[in-house]
């Protein structure tokens, strides 16, 4: 046989899987809920870049953030017309939402939080409270932990935890309305990796919430292409590694005060954004 022909032959057989993959991923659910079978809602065109999503005050109203746009959507998935928004800051890079007691968090990819009020107004007021460390840093998750009275931000890229492969979290108090620069945990991605049987460098939260029921806290890695569950004190339980076909680009994670979970994916270049429900049967 030419060799050419042969070299071509073997090309093909591995680009169509051909030979087994070794490290072929095992795919499971936390306890309460079946990651394979969600409810599916497609969002607006307005909501492409959807990377954070809070329910609020139930699974009927969602209050999300665009990406780029410095704006708060109310999604209604079966709205048949456009989503009530409010303009809180300049065209920027936006990554996630929380609820809390002294109102609305919205987290910057540098770190930095914007306080916003008065979402039932036609206009809003924001206050931005910078993170302000001389490292090179990314965040994408932040949630309320209402233990602490204080606003969590997760490392997405930080240039000090890819020195020692771990992922730092930092608080923000709500009575100081100041940022600890200390990290309150760290996560680490060997451990991780290990739990997940990965192949895996570092850990890439892209967002983060509280299991009302569990007190748990959720993180799904778009990156990794993971769910994570920790302890509120940053110890690592669990991992379920995520199918790309129905987690296409998962950044926001939020729960019904009944435990149903819900998370949003961005479009990205190959897909439409869209919302997964997974209903949740209580242990």
């Amino acid at each position: 046989m030419d060799v050419r022909i042969l070299m071509f032959f073997l090309f093909f057989l591995i680009s169509c899987n051909y030979f087994p993959d070794r490290t072929q991923k095992t795919y499971t659910s936390p306890e309460g809920y079946d990651l394979s079978s969600p409810v599916r809602y497609r969002v607006r065109e307005s909501m492409q870049e959807i990377s954070g999503i809070v329910m609020y005050p139930d699974e009927h109203r969602i209050i999300a953030v665009n990406d780029e746009e410095g704006r708060i959507y109310e999604v209604d998935v079966n709205a048949t017309k456009a989503y009530p928004s409010w303009k809180f800051a300049k065209n920027g890079d936006y990554e996630d939402i929380c609820h809390t007691d002294s109102g609305w968090f919205v987290l910057k990819s540098s770190g930095g939080l914007y306080q916003v009020r008065a979402l039932d107004k036609d206009s809003v007021k924001a206050i931005h409270y910078k993170f302000n460390t001389e490292q090179d840093v990314e965040f994408e998750s932040a949630y309320f932990d209402k233990n602490r009275h204080s606003v969590i931000i997760i490392c997405k890229n930080c240039e000090d935890d890819k020195k020692v492969g771990l992922t730092s979290a930092y608080q923000f108090s709500l009575d100081s309305m100041a940022f600890d620069y200390k990290p309150i945990f760290q996560f680490s991605a060997k451990e991780i990796a290990a739990l997940a049987g990965n192949d895996m460098r570092f850990f890439k939260p892209s967002a983060a919430a509280i299991h009302p029921l569990e007190k748990r806290l959720y993180m799904v890695a778009s990156v990794n292409q993971l769910l994570v569950i920790a302890d509120l004190d940053g110890h690592v339980q669990e991992t379920h590694n995520l199918k790309h076909r129905l987690f296409r680009q998962p950044e926001g994670i939020s729960f019904t005060a009944n435990g149903d979970m819900y998370i949003s994916n961005e479009g990205g270049y190959d897909g439409v954004a869209n919302i997964l429900k997974f209903t949740y049967k209580k242990k």
